[in-house]
């Protein structure tokens, strides 16, 4: 065979391994060789001209890629992961050819003929390859293990793995080979020739002429500041008195409205007018009560004030002088600690002193103890020895008794079936018996018309039980009954909404009288603002030496204006008597001040009715 051809062609064989590799994949045959060929020949060789020698090459070495693919994938899959990294992917093939000739066909081939087709390649790419694949230590260990997974491992090593440490030397000095031949490749370098610069024959620009300066212009003077911007403007002083004379219009125009605030028509639900009403009455309960503590001799609370002033820095030295105390107690209690865990120290090195001691002690006794168990284990052995020699005795004792146990069990096992199947036949017999009685009353004549009495119970025996026109009884009183208790629910509901809207009806009355009031009160305070005289405050309403007490009139108007906010009569019934006592009152005493003789439509309201004298 014309081994120098097989270099040239291992190009092919890589080619032809990346094009048929999805196809072989889904068309594997079974019937050897040639139809590998024809196959092969069929779909890619009818361009190629090859002769026969080279295409039996050809054909012998794809055929062998593609049977051990799986073992040739595991060297080339691990050659890409370390020594491989940086090489291409796309040549994956040709490691895949060069693995299979030198695993299958280097004994063949020859190591001169391997040796020209690595030649032939990319040096430095088969250096890589076969220093990674002939790696000894390799061999023996993860390949032998991998290759293992898919043949017998005795196979494996006696067919690929030998026969690879075997030609391992010779290939050595290849590898050897091929680095002298990485080492002495010299890089030829293109030379070019170098392009000389030549100066731009270039027009040289003449100098420019120096510029004549030009004038300097001379400023105007600018006017003069106006005396105006010093003077406040004089629209600042109409802005004033347009915003009097617009304030005092206001006023009399708040003025003039209340007077006809009561006319205005307001559209109030329920909850508004029990809200004011409410509000009204809180306001008037608040004023009393107000009234009510002056005539029991309610004082200044300054004095109080400053009580609570001092208790209060009382308190708060107290909180201070704690929180110092407390700051003492810690470093105190630090210190303890400090104490208290260098005594623990102590105490645990004295424990520890001890422990040891005892661990001494114990183990002088395991020691004891466990010469008397070797002691006690002599003996039982001794004993085990001369029990052997009796075993003979022992094991003819043992048979008997076996035997004799079997045969009680027998026996027992006997008298359990005997009494199983008289049982059997007895229930057996009761079931015969109750079938005849069955048989017996389904032949007796049976009514088929059942008569029903609705007054008859239904004679369970429940003490609840009763009859259905006893049902039909109770059920009509029961409807009646709730007919009725719908009736008298309804007219609750009506009656319960008429004094509902009769309540609302009142708070309005009682609102619309406040607002009267308040309105009044309202236009008295503007009236007198107008006028300049002074308000005089409610609680220090001015008296005269000589003070008469209010006749009968005036009490009833007070009474009238009073009674219609809806004062509560413990109230204002104290305060009916104080009025009917003589002259002669002293201080803390109330007295009356003069009410509108407008009776209670023109009088102010209580809270500015009653005051203190003295």
């Amino acid at each position: 065979m014309p081994w120098v051809l097989v270099s040239s062609h291992c190009h092919l064989v890589a080619y032809f391994c990346s094009s048929l590799k999805c196809t072989l994949e889904k068309h594997w045959f079974v019937g050897g060789l040639c139809t590998h060929r024809n196959y092969l020949f069929s779909s890619l060789l009818k361009e190629i001209t090859l002769n026969v020698t080279e295409e039996k090459f050809v054909l012998e070495t794809l055929a062998g890629c593609i049977e051990y693919k799986s073992l040739l994938d595991v060297v080339v899959n691990a050659f890409f992961v370390r020594d491989g990294k940086y090489c291409l992917i796309s040549e994956r093939n040709l490691y895949v050819v060069i693995c299979y000739l030198a695993t299958f066909q280097l004994e063949e081939l020859g190591l001169q003929h391997f040796s020209r087709i690595v030649k032939s390649l990319d040096t430095a790419k088969m250096h890589k390859f076969l220093r990674f694949f002939f790696n000894a230590l390799y061999l023996n260990t993860w390949i032998k293990d991998e290759w293992s997974r898919f043949y017998d491992s005795l196979y494996v090593k006696e067919n690929w793995i030998d026969p690879l440490l075997r030609w391992q030397p010779k290939v050595q000095q290849l590898i050897e080979q091929l680095t002298d031949k990485l080492n002495n490749r010299t890089t030829t370098v293109k030379t070019s020739t170098v392009t000389q610069p030549k100066e731009f024959n270039l027009t040289i620009p003449k100098p420019r002429a120096i510029p004549i300066p030009l004038p300097i212009p001379v400023l105007e003077k600018g006017p003069p500041v106006p005396p105006s911007t010093y003077k406040p403007p004089k629209e600042k002083k109409q802005l004033e008195e347009i915003k009097t004379k617009n304030r005092q219009k206001a006023e009399v125009s708040v003025l003039s409205s209340c007077s006809s605030i009561d006319n205005i028509p307001i559209k109030l639900n329920a909850a508004a007018i029990l809200r004011e009403g409410a509000l009204y009455q809180r306001k008037m309960e608040q004023e009393l009560k107000r009234i009510e503590n002056l005539l029991r001799g309610a004082g200044d609370p300054s004095e109080f004030l400053e009580w609570q002033k001092q208790m209060r820095g009382k308190d708060l030295e107290e909180q201070l002088a704690e929180i110092e105390c407390r700051r003492l107690q810690g470093k105190l209690s630090h210190e303890e600690a400090v104490l208290a865990h260098q005594n623990v120290t102590q105490e645990n090195k004295k424990k520890a002193d001890l422990m040891r001691e005892e661990k001494a002690e114990l183990m002088h006794q395991y020691a004891e103890k466990r010469l008397q168990e070797q002691k006690e284990m002599r003996e039982l052995v001794e004993q085990v020895v001369e029990g052997h020699k009796n075993a003979k005795q022992a094991k003819v004792k043992l048979q008997k008794y076996k035997q004799q146990i079997v045969q009680e069990v027998c026996e027992e096992n006997r008298e359990l079936l005997r009494q199983a199947l008289e049982e059997e036949e007895e229930k057996l017999r009761k079931r015969c018996e109750l079938i005849q009685q069955i048989r017996a009353i389904e032949s007796l004549p049976s009514l088929k018309h059942k008569f029903v009495d609705l007054t008859e119970t239904g004679g369970h025996g429940l003490i609840c039980e009763m009859s259905v026109v006893e049902l039909r009884e109770r059920l009509a009183l029961l409807r009646e009954a709730q007919k009725a208790a719908e009736e008298e629910k309804r007219d609750q509901i009506i009656h319960e909404k008429q004094a509902k809207e009769q309540l609302l009806l009142d708070k309005l009355d009682q609102i619309s009288v406040f607002r009267a009031e308040l309105g009044r009160a309202a236009a008295l305070k503007w009236s007198q603002a107008l006028s300049g005289t002074p308000c005089r405050d409610k609680r220090q309403w001015a008296h005269n030496e000589t003070q008469e007490v209010p006749s009968e009139p005036d009490q009833e108007a007070f009474l009238c204006c009073v009674g219609d906010r809806g004062c509560p009569e413990r109230l204002w019934s104290p305060l009916l008597g104080e009025l009917q006592k003589p002259p002669g009152r002293g201080p803390g005493q109330p007295c009356l001040s003069r009410i509108g003789a407008g009776g209670p439509q023109g009088s102010l309201p209580a809270s500015t009715a009653l005051q203190f004298c003295g």
